[in-house]
């Protein structure tokens, strides 16, 4: 049956701006900090609007339990989760079917840029943590997993970077928040590796023309871009501050007496 779906707004779209004021080819405002869990080999703080995730790496370690060594290549978990919290209806802990197939999508978009022979008979387990939901939280986690990777100093082909466009009141748009996810007519989330412009996820929730995906494709390639510098900068400042502080920590004990 056809008609406003139950507690749509009015309109998504008002005097040619979203609800959130952005215009249809715009990201949400996004942070990226690496290096954020001490004891992780690597990790990422990602906010995209008012979705956050946490990221962490741990590995190349021992893989345990031994039936999952592989003997030309690291094993790769990847384990997706939202708090409790992280939505207005209070998530049930432990893994749901969605978190599951969620995970083994981040896992798939991945593994493509990682050189996984490099680390023969181990293990590398990335950990996601949605702290706040508010629509695109898989490709936030491809992103902010990305980076965990990078700064756990594990040998890659490239940093992956994801977003999702969709199409609200018959057009296309960039990175949807929760209102435009709810109650839009698609949803196609991407991740590449901007270097090749290798496409390592594609998938599409809704009905589109061929003419509407070309377009969506076309738009997240190139938010993609603005993303990939991003996660770059964080990666360069976290590794900046490391060394301004031995710098300065090696001007302490020469000038001690």
């Amino acid at each position: 049956m056809g008609g406003k779906k139950a507690g749509s707004p009015d309109k998504l779209i008002v005097n040619g701006k979203r609800l959130d004021g952005r215009k249809l080819d715009e990201l949400r405002p996004i942070t990226i900090k690496a290096g954020v869990i001490p004891n992780a080999d690597g990790s990422c703080a990602l906010t995209m609007g008012e979705t956050r995730v946490v990221a962490a790496v741990y590995g190349p370690r021992e893989c345990f339990p031994k039936h999952f060594q592989l003997q030309d290549r690291a094993y790769m978990e990847c384990i997706y989760t939202m708090v409790a919290f992280s939505t207005t209806d209070r998530a049930r802990p432990g893994p749901s079917r969605r978190s599951t197939e969620i995970s083994k999508v981040i896992k798939d978009a991945l593994l493509p840029a990682v050189f996984m022979e490099k680390y023969p008979r181990t293990k590398i387990d990335v950990y996601i943590e949605v702290t706040n939901a508010n629509a695109g939280t898989r490709t936030a986690a491809i992103n902010a997993a990305a980076v965990a990777l990078a700064d756990a100093g594990i040998e890659m082909r490239d940093i992956v970077t994801a977003i999702a466009s969709g199409k609200i009141e018959g057009q296309v748009a960039l990175d949807l928040f929760e209102p435009e996810d709810n109650f839009g007519e698609a949803d196609m989330p991407l991740a590449m590796m901007p270097k090749t412009k290798e496409i390592t996820l594609l998938q599409l929730d809704g009905e589109i023309t061929r003419e509407e995906a070309e377009q969506m494709i076309e738009m997240s390639m190139k938010a993609c871009e603005e993303i990939y510098e991003l996660q770059k900068k964080a990666l360069k400042d976290k590794y900046a501050s490391e060394k301004s502080a031995e710098v300065e920590g090696e001007g302490d004990e020469n000038g001690s007496v």
